[in-house]
């Protein structure tokens, strides 16, 4: 891997943070939340059924995702609407997916006859 000379090494307590933060997102459901999400605010029921997920998983995800401050939550009344607090999540999932679909193209090109 090239270093860059403007990157210096994380501390241990950086390289837990974005390892947590990884672990965080590294559950499908919780990137199908956080895409829903991506369109706008949310209740729990709104979300259950856009994404045809049991109500249970849903709250759970959003509990680790909130306590993981990538979403925030907003009491309104008698229910919670839940938003994006980390739009970064988004940049990041585009370059993970552009790795993955230039890997996956230079692996098929050196397969390919």
């Amino acid at each position: 891997m090239k270093k860059s000379p403007a990157h210096r090494p994380l501390e241990p307590a950086q390289l837990a943070a974005v390892a947590d933060l990884f672990s965080v997102l590294s559950e499908p459901s919780r990137l199908r939340i956080l895409q829903f999400l991506q369109r706008g605010p949310a209740t729990v029921t709104q979300i259950v059924e856009g994404l045809h997920l049991k109500q249970a998983n849903v709250s759970k995800q959003l509990g680790i995702l909130t306590t993981a401050r990538v979403v925030e939550r907003q009491q309104q009344g008698n229910f919670a609407r839940y938003s994006i607090a980390m739009p970064l999540v988004f940049d990041l999932c585009a370059l993970v997916c552009k790795s993955v679909a230039d890997l996956a193209a230079r692996h098929a090109k050196a397969l390919a006859p």
